[in-house]
């Protein structure tokens, strides 16, 4: 017998079934071309991943992953406590010796953050950020899965890629589902272009300088990353009429207090470019004296505070001691219920996620099959260990190397991450393929916009050669009226409008 809340939950069970069910019934041959269609739509609506400066069009997988208003709502207020409590992290950092330790950054990074932290920046802190996580939606304990894995504060993946798999699902999948079954209700997710775009057009308010110039500040000739920021600036430009501009840092000039690119004075920045990125551009001779100063001059997006991303963030929220310290009641319940235990790796004693004390390495050393050890500030899923696929002789030497490592690696508790079973393209065949899926939860003041990942191993990163989902929510009925995405030109799709009664 399931309890109330679980009956509701399996409602989300439900809609991903009869989703499954109408994307199983299409008949083979229309299969293979709908699969054709949408790699043909991925590659013109560019959904691309750089590898070694070879530009390749990222997996798209149709099957959408789905969820209910509430599950989008419960998500959006799980994602958005644990971003405001990250948000605060600069002023613990500077005022509490054990936080200071946790979150230890480079001393050329320390300086820019004292220098850039400015009372200012208390008042209006922008960060918009990814987190990434678990959760399985189509389960009756759909909550208890949530569990958020690493922050990414800065220069987040996805903002063109997101929306554009969305986009094309709704224009090819859709309409293929509802020659199937007529009655399925879908719509968009938020878009994480408007989420991000509101924040922007905010924090210019804030700062005084409404409908001011957006400069996106993303490397122009990175040989390895995802192709974005030039797809959102045109974005913006034809869809909203705004003048968003993408730079290289190396394309800025510093003309007193104000940063001009070209003979446009830049009012606000989006970066993707770290403290230590922009050291590395120093040493290539690169000025990066306007960069500084747009991020104490508080005009950045994230701002400074994301010096601060690092996995270890996890350890001061799991840490019930210092939990207890420093947020309240209600965020440490999302804490404990939501964020994985983590801790930095050395010879210590500490707490389990139980609340017990241990000696760290002991209880590393012999919790292997329940543990995954992670680089602290690497990204892209480079040097992941997920303890289970490993021997113990390779955890026991990857134990010692964390411990040499003058970069310091954090274990993590371990959460089972979902396998979804995916239509696969192979010439003229479909067969049906098992994938690993993460999610990555960007949260604002208005909504939660959502990056899927999947991939045949369980770490799943696009970054090693991962697909990408798309996410829709199941529509609710309006009065005698009902939700159905409206035929309407590809890439403004996001659009959902009542069917009329």
């Amino acid at each position: 017998m399931y309890t109330p809340a679980e009956e509701v939950g399996l409602m989300g069970l439900k809609l991903a079934t009869r989703v499954q069910h109408a994307l199983d019934a299409i008949p083979g041959d229309q299969m293979v071309d709908l699969m054709r269609a949408i790699e043909r739509s991925a590659t013109a609506r560019h959904l691309a991943y750089q590898h070694d400066g070879v530009t390749e069009t990222v997996r798209l997988l149709p099957c959408p992953i789905t969820l209910r208003q509430d599950q989008l709502g419960y998500t959006h207020y799980v994602s958005q406590t644990v971003l405001n409590c990250l948000r605060r992290l600069p002023d613990l950092y500077f005022e509490v010796p054990e936080v200071r330790d946790i979150l230890r950054v480079t001393p050329v990074e320390e300086e820019w953050l004292k220098d850039c932290w400015t009372p200012a920046h208390r008042e209006a802190n922008p960060v918009f950020a990814r987190l990434d996580a678990v959760v399985d939606y189509a389960t009756a304990e759909w909550k208890d899965s949530i569990k958020l894995m690493e922050p990414n504060m800065s220069g987040i993946g996805g903002l063109h890629m997101a929306p554009t798999a969305m986009g094309v699902l709704a224009d090819l999948v859709v309409p293929a589902l509802l020659a199937q079954d007529a009655g399925i209700r879908l719509q968009l997710a938020d878009d994480i272009r408007e989420l991000l775009l509101q924040d922007l057009l905010e924090h210019l308010d804030a700062i005084g300088r409404p409908e001011g110039q957006i400069v996106l500040v993303d490397p122009k000739y990175a040989a390895e990353g995802p192709d974005e920021p030039d797809a959102l600036a045109a974005y913006y430009r034809e869809r909203h009429g705004l003048s968003v501009l993408h730079a290289d840092a190396s394309e800025l000039r510093l003309v007193g207090d104000e940063v001009m690119y070209g003979d446009k004075r830049v009012d606000l920045v989006y970066r993707d470019a770290s403290v230590l990125d922009l050291m590395d551009l120093v040493e290539e001779g690169v000025d990066v004296a306007p960069m500084r100063a747009l991020l104490k001059q508080n005009r950045v997006v994230s701002s400074i505070s994301a010096e601060l991303d690092q996995k270890s963030c996890f350890e001061l929220f799991t840490d019930p001691e210092l939990a207890e310290r420093f947020f309240t009641v209600e965020e440490r319940q999302v804490m404990r219920r939501h964020v994985l235990w983590t801790r930095l790796i050395s010879e210590r004693h500490t707490t389990s996620s139980r609340g017990d004390r241990i000696d760290l390495l002991e209880f590393v050393r012999k919790g292997r099959e329940s543990l995954v050890l992670k680089p602290n500030r690497m990204y892209g899923g480079d040097g992941v260990l997920v303890g289970p696929s490993a021997t113990q002789g390779e955890w026991e030497t990857a134990i010692n190397q964390a411990l040499a490592d003058a970069e310091r690696w954090v274990v993590q508790e371990i959460a089972p991450v979902p396998v979804k079973s995916f239509h696969v393209r192979d010439g003229d065949t479909v067969q049906m393929v098992p994938f690993f899926v993460v999610m990555g939860f960007a949260p604002s003041r208005y909504g939660v916009a959502m990056l899927t990942r999947a991939s045949q191993r369980p770490v799943v990163n696009l970054a090693q050669r991962g697909g990408i989902c798309a996410v829709m929510v199941g529509a609710r009925a309006l009065h005698t009226g009902a939700y159905r995405l409206q035929d309407i030109p590809a890439e403004t799709s996001a659009d959902v409008a009542p069917l009329s009664q």
